[in-house]
């Protein structure tokens, strides 16, 4: 029977639909695997379903070469993104690689307005104060925050992910849209299509990034785009950590260059810098982008589904 090893612990009913297919290595914990587990998973397992943070760099897929006969074929990733995989070393050594689009579109938006709304609205600073036993009773200018509805949003990335919080944000609070991406769209509401990132982050009052993480997008925000943005302006990060260049972060933010923050990634999870974490005007989320149980096990069984076509012999349905 084909094997497959699950790298970390997942819904339940995932696994056992999973059990029901393959003969499933269950390795229920929440860490993700090492560097020596990962060089073995290749040269032991007929396919893989990893997560982010299991890293299957070029030096892995080297290492399980030289250490004998690559086993895997498949890397079935339970996430859409797939920065942790070198997907030119996994081709190069047989494998195909899958992923979850379309699973994860529309919880990744509601955190992404989630944040938005805490760090315009400076709520997390407002319930660590009320928690705190600090706040001494309301009064006309205490916390004013950045009224969100009709301000300009700049979505950094404009993919599924970065449509869905446009759409929310145009519908549902009458922002104004605008946004830099690779191409221009064909979208269903009005937005601004702007080429450079540099002058999107300086006619907007909220940047969101929706970008995937690529070699090439690291640090794409950096220093420059944050010294654009005005100094009313909100920064929000539902993508990957390191697409920001976080110590430019923190001192733009503890400079009051730009008002606020909102983050559910950081450039090294799970660390947060104390510097950041220091800072009243930043909302912290620990990666919430797509923890809901129905979304977890939908990526799941996607992730499974990318499985049996493969193994079936079938055309994968999620590719990378």
């Amino acid at each position: 029977m084909t094997r497959v090893l699950i790298a970390r612990n997942l819904p339940e009913r995932v696994v056992e639909e999973a059990r029901s297919l393959f003969d499933i290595t269950y390795r229920d914990r929440p860490d993700p695997m090492s560097r020596e587990e990962t060089v073995e998973s290749l040269l032991d397992f007929d396919g893989v379903l990893p997560t982010l943070g299991d890293r299957y760099s070029g030096g892995v897929f080297a290492a399980a070469a030289a250490a004998g006969e690559v086993r895997a074929r498949i890397l079935a990733n339970f996430g859409v993104g797939y920065n942790h995989i070198d997907i030119a070393a996994a081709r190069s050594a047989g494998l195909v690689v899958t992923n979850t689009p379309g699973a994860v579109t529309d919880a990744t938006a509601d955190v992404a307005l989630t944040l938005m709304l805490m760090s315009c609205r400076r709520a997390a600073e407002g319930e660590r104060l009320v928690r705190s036993g600090g706040w001494q009773g309301w009064h006309p200018v205490q916390m004013l925050g950045l009224h969100m509805t009709g301000k300009t949003v700049g979505i950094l990335g404009m993919g599924r992910i970065g449509q869905a919080i446009a759409r929310r944000a145009h519908f549902g609070f009458g922002m104004t849209v605008a946004y830099a991406s690779r191409s221009e769209k064909t979208l269903e509401f009005p937005a601004l299509y702007v080429k450079s990132a540099v002058d999107l982050a300086a006619q907007v009052d909220v940047l969101v990034i929706a970008m995937p993480a690529s070699p090439e997008t690291h640090h794409a925000v950096d220093a420059q785009i944050l010294g654009a943005m005005k100094p009313t302006a909100h920064l929000v990060n539902i993508a990957r950590g390191d697409i920001v260049d976080e110590a430019a972060l923190i001192d733009a933010l503890q400079a009051g260059r730009i008002a606020g923050a909102g983050l559910d990634v950081y450039e090294h999870e799970p660390d947060v810098p104390a510097a950041l974490r220091a800072l009243d005007n930043v909302t912290l989320l620990p990666h919430l982008g797509t923890a809901t149980l129905e979304v977890r096990e939908s990526m799941g069984r996607m992730a499974v589904a990318n499985l049996r076509a493969f193994f079936a012999g079938e055309a994968v349905p999620n590719p990378v």
